[in-house]
């Protein structure tokens, strides 16, 4: 377009020519070559339709996005508390890469492992985010934790190698999470990278933002997540390249001292002669011992030994609510008569499966019994000493992810002896 004709246009035809051309041009958007599809890359957004997308935490979509000239926009009606939107699908391990672009002083976000429960009532207490905010016009004062790039509150980029088109253009991003390992990227080149749950990312989670959030950072897996945080937005090229998951055998008790595990309640959680021992205390409450990692699909032994009233359990894919309540489901250790390596819910539906009565004679009292936990998917199975108490298929245990914690029972009098906690990540 010649001088002469720009001069003549109006004002108007001016301002659209600016907003078609921020969404379009002659490069193809939204699409993915075949060297892509054969590399198992996947579209999360089609160019033309909200498809894939909801409310975090609900079923369809009703928070403030729609699709505005091949481009996820979000109308910048969201807050804090409202304005996020999930994919359907969990993803677990991933490279995933987006176009982003923001209006003046904008804020927004991709967040991942995003877990959804009616507990959480926002998604970042769940999952880590890749900060997106235009800096230089940005109305506030700005934490380094809070810069564009950032793992949020976590780890903070190499400022160095950022370099960032203003806002109003396009940019692009990518986040590589492999088996803990983690990047950022922007524009090509990587600006971040480190390791989740080492005891520095623990660290870092326990003593900033997320210290009163205890399931920060903590799922395998979970939805992916654009924020509306008040500011309009727009995403195009959505892209998803799912990796392998890597077993891993792991000891749960090293037999010195409770690293890679948090106590919950009053009740007694000790070391002594190589041996984990949980105990009533004075409050005769009701006490965990949890792993601070996720374990979600796994093949645990465990040897335990009731010196006491043997009341206590080893939970699976729990997570803490509230305080000292742990929620998940629960594989029985109890006196004899109890039902030992039954499986029971300990939110709503209570017991799931029982094992019969005749197989109670496979406990044996004031010596070390060996515990056998098998858990895929939506399938547990559990055996003592050798012989196989309980095959489940549950939807919802399939559905679920956490940690591993072992019970105190409330009513006092329990004491019980662990040894030899060794998991195989499957």
């Amino acid at each position: 377009m010649n001088f002469s004709t720009l001069k003549s246009l109006s004002a108007s035809a001016m301002i659209s020519i600016v907003c078609f051309a921020s969404c379009s041009s002659t490069q193809q958007h939204n699409v993915l070559t075949d060297k892509e599809k054969s590399a198992g890359w996947q579209l999360l957004f089609d160019g033309q339709t909200m498809n894939g997308w909801r409310d975090y935490n609900g079923k369809t979509l009703a928070e403030p996005w729609h699709v505005v000239d091949g481009c996820i926009q979000a109308k910048g009606d969201g807050s804090d508390g409202s304005g996020y939107i999930v994919t359907d699908k969990q993803y677990e391990n991933f490279e995933l890469s987006w176009d982003w672009k923001l209006t003046k002083g904008g804020n927004s976000g991709m967040l991942y492992h995003v877990v959804e429960r009616s507990q959480y009532k926002v998604p970042y207490v769940t999952g880590p985010e890749y900060q997106l905010i235009d800096e230089p016009n940005f109305d506030g004062t700005l934490e380094p934790w809070q810069r564009l790039g950032v793992d949020y509150a976590m780890y903070l980029p190499d400022t160095a190698k950022m370099k960032v088109n203003p806002y109003g253009e396009w940019n692009n991003s990518k986040i590589v999470f492999d088996n803990g390992h983690v990047e950022h990227w922007l524009n090509g080149e990587k600006i971040l990278e480190f390791e989740a749950w080492t005891d520095d990312w623990f660290a870092r989670k326990n003593s900033g933002k997320w210290s009163n959030a205890p399931e920060y950072g903590l799922a395998k897996k979970g939805v992916i997540c654009l924020q509306d945080h008040g500011s309009p937005a727009s995403f195009r090229n959505i892209k998803v390249k799912e990796l392998p998951r890597k077993t891993k055998e792991v000891s749960l008790f090293n037999g010195k001292d409770l690293t890679g595990w948090e106590a919950y309640g009053t009740e007694k959680w000790y070391v002594q002669d190589e041996l984990l021992v949980c105990e009533s205390g004075p409050d005769k409450k009701y006490g965990y011992l949890a792993t601070r990692d996720y374990y979600d699909d796994f093949d645990l032994t465990v040897e335990f030994k009731q010196e006491a009233d043997g009341n206590s359990g080893v939970f699976i894919r729990s997570f803490i609510e509230e305080g000292v309540k742990v929620n998940g489901w629960q594989v029985e250790v109890a006196p004899k008569g109890h039902g030992t390596g039954g499986v029971y819910e300990s939110y709503g539906r209570g017991w799931l499966i029982q094992i019969p009565k005749e197989k109670e004679e496979f406990l044996k009292v004031g010596d070390w019994n060996t515990m056998r936990i098998l858990l895929q998917g939506s399938r547990i199975t559990t055996w003592l000493n050798g012989e196989e108490m309980i095959t489940l298929e549950d939807e919802k245990i399939g559905a679920g992810q956490g940690r591993i914690a072992l019970q105190i029972h409330d009513g006092g009098g329990i004491k019980v002896l662990w040894r030899n906690l060794n998991l195989k990540t499957l």
